[in-house]
């Protein structure tokens, strides 16, 4: 094994299922949308990608694209994860829950994440440009909720002004209790061609060191953040190869060290919504979080 990669070291990989999504965010890191292609990767690729992880010891996968609910194929590599032992996060923007996939994301082992903008469904809207998104969501987050599934919320403030601790206090009210806040990353749709290849400074530095996501066409990277950086396809060679090799502990000489907390923790707007969900923080067990945070509670009462 290259000694600048330590494998003990990865908690999770991103499993990026399809590249079509039912909307088209504005800040979508990896500009998924209705129109752009489920990828190249098979469900025998996936099944492999799956056992590869769980053999390699890495203890969870997350289901994310474009728009994870999409593929048909999702309840099957949700068990297969579940069966090889791995805990599993699925990545949805909540938009359309089918009935049998519910009872998926029901079983044990299971939890879900999406990303919310505003209490306002214009505002909510216009950043994800889907019409009637915002109720739907907000439908399937209650749905969520009443089911008992594990969930976790991402916000990201992509407009001016946008109401994000509005957004904030209503989750909260809702009953979710694990929230997560950050800026729009400047990857993907919210990238300015004209800068290139977007800046590593983007990236929270756990990429490539804790994380790994495989593109809906086989391409490893160390997180959807960080396509940019491809350092393999599965489809070719074996997980463990392109981990274990030259051009990954390359990539990861070039990435800053983590900060003390990982800051595209949000959505996944690609959805996934990730934005840019380089951190599962499905990791962090869902711990409680207090009623409003500070940040919150000032600002709803300076607008009150």
């Amino acid at each position: 094994m290259n000694a600048a990669t330590d494998l003990r070291e990865i908690r999770s990989v991103e499993l990026e299922i399809t590249g079509t999504c039912t909307l088209r965010c504005s800040h979508c890191c990896t500009e998924s949308s209705p129109q752009t292609p489920a990828g190249a990767m098979t469900p025998e690729d996936w099944h492999r990608a799956i056992t590869d992880i769980a053999d390699l010891g890495i203890p969870r996968v997350q289901f994310i694209g474009g728009e994870p609910t999409l593929s048909p194929h999702l309840p099957q590599y949700i068990d297969h994860a579940l069966d090889r032992g791995l805990g599993v996060e699925v990545y949805s923007n909540l938009v359309h829950v089918r009935p049998t996939l519910w009872n998926a994301l029901d079983r044990d082992g299971v939890r879900l994440a999406t990303s919310y903008y505003s209490d306002n469904a214009d505002e909510h809207e216009q950043i994800t440009k889907g019409r009637g998104s915002h109720a739907r969501i907000r439908a399937s987050i209650v749905e969520a909720l009443r089911r008992g599934i594990p969930l976790r919320v991402g916000i990201v403030e992509v407009l001016d002004e946008q109401r994000v601790a509005q957004a904030e206090a209503e989750l909260r009210r809702l009953g979710v209790r694990v929230i997560h806040t950050d800026r729009m990353r400047k990857v993907g749709r919210a990238a300015d061609p004209a800068d290139g290849l977007p800046s590593t400074t983007e990236l929270c530095g756990r990429c490539f060191r804790q994380r790994v996501s495989i593109s809906p066409d086989g391409e490893v990277a160390g997180c959807i953040l960080s396509r940019f950086l491809p350092a393999g396809n599965v489809r070719l060679q074996p997980l463990a190869e392109i981990l274990n090799g030259g051009r990954w502990a390359e990539i990861t000489a070039t990435i800053p060290a983590p900060r003390a907390a990982c800051p595209p923790d949000d959505s996944s707007d690609c959805d996934p919504a990730n934005t840019e969900a380089c951190e599962p923080a499905f990791d962090d067990d869902l711990v409680p979080a207090p009623a409003l945070t500070a940040h919150t509670a000032t600002v709803l009462e300076a607008s009150a």
